[in-house]
C-alpha cells in the first residue's frame, strides 16, 4: 500500500479493545427528577425504590422537610415509606459509609425534597456516584415561591448526569400547564419571606370544627395561614389565583 494512501482500519484505532473497556472503573449516576408541586415526584421516588428493591438492590431513603413533618417520604396518593431525615449539617458521604461499616449494603440513594439540600451536599452525592458507584436519584422542586432556583436544585442542574422533568402535568386554574409554586397568604400571592416554609397545596380539610386553618397548610410567625398554589407563568406574574381561589386550589390530575 502506498505510503500516501490511508489505511481504512485507522478509523478503528481510537476504539478501545474490549479488555480496555472493561478495565474502566464503573461509576454511579446522579439523576435529578424535578417539577412543580403535585406532579408526582414522591410517588415516582417510591416507585423507583420499589423497582430496585425487587431486583435485590439495597437502598437508603433520605428526605429533607417532608410535607408531613415526619422522617418519611409521603405521596399525596397515600403511599409512605420511612426515611432518614437529613439537615444542613449532615455529611451524606459519612452517612452512607456508616451504614457500610455495620455491614449494611447501600446500592442506591433516593433523596426526596432535594431542593432543600445544600450545594455542598449535592457535591457529596456526586462524589458518592463517582467514587463508590452509588446510584443517586434526587427528586425536588426547581424554583421557590419567588420563581428563583433553590440553591440545592441549582447545584443539581449543574452536576447531575441526567435531568428529568416529571411528566405528570399539573394544571393552573386556567387549564394551562402550571410551573410556578405560588405562596398564598390571606388570599394573595406573597413574593418575600423565608425560602423554606413547608406547607401543602390543598386547603379543604380543616383541623377541627372550631378551626378555619387548613389541615395541610401552616401558620407563619404572625399566625396567618400560608399555603401554595401551582400557577402558569402568566397568572403567577399577575398574582391571579383564579375566580374561585377562596374555595379551592389548583386542579390536580388524578
Amino acid at each position: 500500500m502506498s505510503s500516501t494512501q490511508s489505511d481504512p482500519t485507522d478509523a478503528l484505532s481510537a476504539v478501545p479493545a474490549a479488555g480496555s473497556r472493561r478495565a474502566v472503573s464503573p461509576v454511579g449516576r446522579l439523576r435529578f427528577f424535578y417539577g412543580p408541586m403535585d406532579c408526582g415526584k414522591s410517588t415516582l421516588a417510591l416507585q423507583i425504590d420499589h423497582n430496585h428493591a425487587r431486583q435485590g438492590r439495597k437502598g437508603l431513603l433520605l428526605v429533607r422537610h417532608d410535607r408531613s413533618g415526619l422522617p418519611q417520604i409521603s405521596s399525596r396518593i397515600g403511599i409512605t415509606r420511612a426515611a432518614v431525615e437529613v439537615d444542613e449539617g449532615t455529611d451524606l458521604r459519612q452517612l452512607v459509609r456508616s451504614r457500610w461499616a455495620t455491614g449494611e449494603r447501600v446500592d442506591y440513594l433516593i433523596v426526596d425534597e432535594a431542593q432543600f439540600l445544600t450545594p455542598a451536599q449535592v457535591e457529596q452525592l456526586a462524589e458518592l456516584a463517582d467514587d463508590v458507584q452509588v446510584d443517586v436519584y434526587c427528586f425536588g422542586i426547581a424554583t421557590d415561591f419567588r420563581s428563583h432556583l433553590f440553591p440545592g436544585a441549582q447545584r443539581l442542574f449543574e452536576l447531575a448526569d441526567e435531568l428529568q422533568p416529571v411528566q405528570v402535568e399539573v394544571l393552573c386554574w386556567c387549564g394551562q400547564p402550571g410551573r410556578f409554586n405560588a405562596r398564598v397568604q390571606n388570599g394573595r400571592i406573597v413574593r418575600e419571606g423565608d425560602t423554606v416554609l413547608v406547607a401543602d397545596t390543598q386547603d379543604s380539610t380543616p383541623l377541627g370544627s372550631d378551626s378555619t386553618t387548613p389541615g395541610n397548610a401552616v401558620l407563619d410567625a404572625t399566625g396567618t395561614t400560608v399555603r401554595y398554589q401551582v400557577l402558569c407563568r402568566r397568572h403567577f406574574r399577575l398574582g391571579d389565583l383564579g375566580p374561585v381561589a377562596a374555595q379551592q386550589d389548583q386542579l390536580i390530575l388524578a
